[in-house]
């Protein structure tokens, strides 16, 4: 009997050590080769794709075409579950993988209908454009051809890579739309909302202009003079919500006079969602000017799925971007008398397909919310909203060849900064922008639709030294207060981030790229100082015991720090508080259909006046004092951390590290058993917040960081949150990590080749 065991063991342990091997070389078939000569179709000469030690592609073609097919190779090589993840999230096409589960997030997609708009797009790109998508192409689908198997995601999903195409490229650009300005549709929804139920002196008290503003020209917008609205909704259940985080990032840069060298500098980096892998790619590109024949160098980073360098420096200049939040959306009421009809979106699903109808208007497509229909009118919707101009950055010579530039940008309109070597430094909005004169923070009626809606306007402002010798941007209104009036508020950040790089650049006249890095990283708690003196005083003046929390905040550091208590009880407590006094407006507009979020990063302003004037009626009524309500907001904050802790967690165990802990995780890590784990990122202490330059939140964060000025490269710095390849056995998956959380240096430019893949034409 035993030995009947023993073998019947031995049998399954064998078969399970066999599964694992079929396994593990399935995957380590999709390994892509990194050595060696190939033959590619579709090349007009030879191309070689090296990689240095942390997989940074260094792309060399004797065209710009063909650079841009040998990049596809590398993202079709590394990347490519990405890039099919990022057109499918746009063209609403995830349910196709994963079943019902997405459907949801697919209708939404569908509802803007972007694949039918990429597709007619594609019609109307330059010939020189086409043709860089079409090369773009072929190189990835040369790299999917050459998979030994497909990549692990799809046998996890059950499905199979599809071939990359010139709209999917452009499908790319779109879901950057959705990243960067799907806010903006639903905060002016919010504003109309908030307006219907309790009066346009309600918006303007919550959308007040704020003391943090740090607008370029140093104009201000006036205080708040009014007297605070009457609330007389009675307060429910406690609204649970979270300002959406500012995507789009810091950027700021010094001109010439203020560098040891006479060139300008710029420092940039995009807060976006973190994942792995990451979503931006490390690539140097070398070709001939089709133009002159003199030799392009572009490094920096591309985007997966795109043929091109987005922010970057070609050595002569150097560019980077935030999103600018200018006002690029109008929701247009409809009236009985204005015609509406269906059209019908079938979405794939595994076992089948779902038919989603959507409403249809001249002016675009309707939603219903309250009982009223609104049509939707976005720059994202507009012929104009995509083309590859970007792309032409890479042979300017001066921030001004960059600015002409910058006008014929088509992408969700951005801050761009942009320095060169001659030392100037400049700021100008580029991207997709609306010829529509008049913004407004709320929905209107059709009949003032402007038919301007139809153009992209191109004169915008421009700030540069020497007039402006430091500029910086953060999400919040950089342009002055006239220009306010006609570009809008798209869904501005509240500023503090913005005026503490300001006051950053203002302390010294010499600055270097490690003093850019330390702006970077400064997580100093200059906004939440007032919140930590008013929780001090709150705890101080109550009966009870709290000492333990009186001692945290003592010793709270005043900074985002890994080993602050205090900092996690502040941030909570401020959340907590703002809640409990705007439930009984976001309650409404959440059961009405509206997404009052967005509402909340201008609200600062509004909570002060009511902490300081205490009116009877925004106390909620369960409540008997303002002192009691700012108790119970503490309580239940504490309350609320302690339970996410685990059990038997004591105040100890809140410091902001942990609470905020940086988890850099795979999208699939979670499906796959025992194993999965070993897909994320290592787990690193939070440190960083919202209002602050150092921004990180447990998944969200600098995604890139880079700091350049041009005719120094040696000294240029690119550090990213994660590796090269999305291939778990790939040597790139996790390179370039460990600087990214260290705040170590990592070299803008390649290192030593140690591999190269030489393409050459299938008749050459």
């Amino acid at each position: 009997m035993l030995n009947w065991m023993k073998w019947l063991f031995i049998s399954l342990l064998i078969l399970l050590l066999l599964a694992v091997g079929a396994v593990f070389f399935t995957f380590n078939q999709s390994l892509p080769q990194l050595d060696g000569d190939v033959r590619a179709p579709g090349l007009q000469s030879q191309a070689v794709l090296a990689r240095d030690e942390l997989g940074q592609a260094i792309i060399t073609g004797d065209s710009r075409l063909d650079a841009a097919y040998a990049l596809g190779v590398a993202h079709g090589q590394d990347r490519f579950f990405q890039m099919d993840l990022q057109r499918r999230a746009a063209a609403g096409e995830l349910s196709q993988w994963v079943g019902e589960r997405a459907l949801e997030v697919d209708k939404q997609a569908r509802f803007h209908q972007f694949r039918q708009r990429a597709r007619q797009i594609l019609t109307t790109l330059p010939d020189t454009q086409r043709q860089l998508l079409q090369r773009y192409s072929q190189g990835v689908n040369f790299a999917l051809s050459r998979m030994g198997s497909r990549p692990f995601e799809y046998w996890l999903t059950l499905s199979t890579p599809k071939p990359w195409t010139p709209e999917d490229s452009l499908l790319v650009v779109f879901s950057m739309y959705m990243d960067l300005q799907l806010g903006q549709v639903e905060l002016d929804l919010a504003r109309t909302g908030l307006t219907r139920y309790f009066g346009q002196s309600m918006l303007v008290f919550l959308n007040a202009p704020s003391r943090y503003q740090a607008a370029l020209d140093g104009s201000k917008l006036s205080p708040y003079q009014g007297n605070i609205p009457s609330l007389e909704t009675p307060f429910t259940a406690l609204w649970h919500g979270t300002a959406p985080p500012d995507i789009g990032s810091n950027n700021w840069g010094v001109s010439g006079a203020l560098t040891d060298s006479g060139s300008a500098m710029i420092a940039n980096d995009m807060h976006l969602g973190l994942r792995v892998p990451i979503i931006w790619y490390r690539a140097q590109l070398n070709y001939p000017s089709d133009n002159s024949g003199e030799q392009v160098q572009v490094s920096g980073v591309t985007l997966p799925g795109l043929p091109g360098v987005v922010v970057g420096t070609n050595g002569k200049i150097a560019w980077g971007f935030t999103n600018a939040n200018l006002d690029n959306i109008d929701w247009l009421a409809l009236d009985d008398n204005h015609d509406t009809w269906q059209v019908i979106e079938d979405i794939s699903l595994p076992d089948g397909s779902y038919s989603y109808h959507i409403t249809m208007s001249e002016f675009g497509p309707v939603r219903e919310i309250d009982g009223q229909r609104y049509a939707l009118k976005w720059v994202a919707h507009q012929p104009y909203a995509v083309n590859l101009n970007i792309v032409n950055l890479d042979e300017a010579t001066s921030v001004s060849e960059a600015i002409s530039i910058a006008r014929q940008i088509r992408i969700p309109v951005q801050n761009m900064v942009i320095a060169d070597a001659a030392g100037t430094i400049a700021w100008t909005p580029a991207g997709a922008v609306t010829a529509r004169s008049t913004p407004t923070a709320t929905a209107v009626p059709a009949g003032q639709y402007d038919a301007s809606w139809s153009e992209n306007v191109t004169q915008l402002p421009v700030y540069q030294s020497p007039k402006y010798p430091r500029i910086w941007t953060a999400n919040a209104r950089v342009i002055s207060a006239d220009e306010l009036q006609r570009f809008g508020d798209g869904g501005y950040a509240l500023g503090a981030r913005s005026q503490q790089i300001k006051q950053r650049l203002m302390e010294k006249e010499v600055f270097s790229e490690q003093d850019f890095y330390a702006i970077q990283l400064d997580n100093e708690a200059l906004f939440l100082t007032r919140w930590h003196a008013l929780l001090k005083d709150t705890l101080g003046q109550a009966d009870g015991d709290y000492t333990q929390a009186l001692s945290a905040l003592e010793n709270w550091q005043a900074c985002a720090c890994e080993s602050s208590v205090g900092y996690t009880l502040v941030k909570h407590f401020r959340a907590r508080l703002i809640n409990m006094l705007l439930s009984p407006i976001f309650s409404k507009l959440e059961a009405s259909g509206y997404k009052p979020n967005g509402l909340l990063r201008q609200v600062e302003p509004a909570i002060w006046q009511l902490l300081d004037s205490q009116p009877d009626d925004w106390l909620p009524a369960d409540t008997k004092s303002w002192q009691a309500l700012k108790l119970t907001a503490f309580e239940k904050s504490t309350e609320a951390l302690l339970s996410e802790a685990g059990t038997g967690s004591t105040m100890d165990d809140l410091n902001w590290g942990k609470v905020n802990a940086l988890r850099v995780s795979h999208p699939f890590a979670s499906t796959v058993p025992l194993v999965g784990k070993h897909l994320n990122m290592p787990v690193v202490s939070g440190f960083g917040d919202t209002f602050m330059p150092a921004v990180q939140g447990p998944a969200f964060g600098a995604s890139q960081r880079f700091f350049v000025r041009p005719g120094e490269l040696e000294k240029a710095i690119l550090t990213l949150p994660g590796g090269q390849s999305g291939h778990p056995l790939s040597p790139f998956y996790k390179t370039g990590f460990d600087d990214y959380v260290s705040g170590r240096d990592t070299p803008l430019l390649p290192g030593k080749p140690i591999y190269t893949l030489t393409l050459t034409p299938e008749n050459g």
